[in-house]
């Protein structure tokens, strides 16, 4: 069974960084978008960033408007992993944040949407 395990959440102070990772457990056929979402307490899930898998030229980028110029979003293929590069770090990105992915598990499955457990990401002085 597929999963997505996040890593490298915690605490932080304003101004600091953090780089969360999220990889596929298992040997897969191909993901197609990935991306990042957050839900701080007493709000909804919002997209924070996601990247198309963009084959030879490179993935196709979205970033909530919170996030531009701060956070970057990168992707390595061959691992099926996503990173969020988080920098500029703020009180209000103070969220759990999930991975999410779209995969094909084989040659002959259709897209299935995904989601990671979660990680905690803390801002505060």
């Amino acid at each position: 069974q597929v999963q997505l395990v996040e890593s490298g959440g915690g605490l932080v102070q304003p101004g600091g960084s953090l780089r969360l990772s999220c990889a596929a457990s298992v040997r897969i056929f191909h993901i197609n978008t990935m991306g990042w979402y957050r839900q701080a307490p007493g709000k909804q899930r919002e997209l924070v960033a996601d990247i198309t898998s963009g084959g030879t030229s490179g993935g196709i980028t979205v970033y909530a408007d919170s996030v531009k110029g701060r956070f970057t979003i990168t992707r390595d293929n061959a691992q099926n992993t996503v990173y969020l590069q988080m920098n500029s770090l703020k009180l209000e990105d103070t969220a759990v944040y999930f991975c999410n992915a779209d995969i094909r598990v084989g040659l002959f499955s259709n897209y299935d949407n995904y989601w990671g457990q979660g990680t905690q990401v803390t801002v505060s002085s």
